[in-house]
């Protein structure tokens, strides 16, 4: 049985993807090509200047925890059934009933559009950040340099 599952994150318009730093909480938008690529050791949040383990969204982690839920429901349900089968004559019965209703497994939408592409030009990549943090200073999320008053 196939346990593992895939969470598409979709883009915006511009294609980008959104991230939370788990530290404070911000908020930003990175290409999938920036994030994965292999010049790119560590992503860095550009408001706090901190790596972060994962960047999952809130959306995106709930997503993963309603799918496994239901899967391990699915699951539980037909190894019952196998019981059920088993101990169906004797002494002793197991009745299962019918199989849990599944949680709806909504998808995700890239909601937070209040985020500027700035160019960030010690890696001479673009995000998408907060226009506060382009006014007032943020990390680069590609190598966590300060840069003061973006354009």
């Amino acid at each position: 049985m196939n346990d593992s599952f895939t969470i598409s994150i979709p883009s915006d318009d511009d294609g980008y993807v959104l991230f939370q730093c788990p530290t404070c909480g911000t908020y930003f938008k990175v290409t999938p090509s920036d994030a994965k690529d292999d010049g790119v050791l560590e992503i860095f949040c550009p408001c706090c200047g901190l790596v972060g383990e994962n960047y999952i969204t809130e959306d995106v982690f709930e997503l993963a925890m309603i799918i496994s839920k239901n899967k391990a429901m699915d699951m539980i349900h037909k190894e019952l059934k196998k019981i059920e089968r088993q101990f169906s004559k004797g002494f002793v019965t197991l009745k299962v009933g019918k199989p849990p209703k599944q949680e709806p497994e909504d998808p995700i939408h890239s909601s937070i559009e209040a985020l500027e592409i700035t160019c960030f030009p010690c890696c001479q990549r673009n995000a998408k950040i907060k226009p506060i943090l382009k006014m007032t200073g943020c990390y680069c999320p590609f190598c966590g340099v300060k840069n003061y008053e973006l354009k």
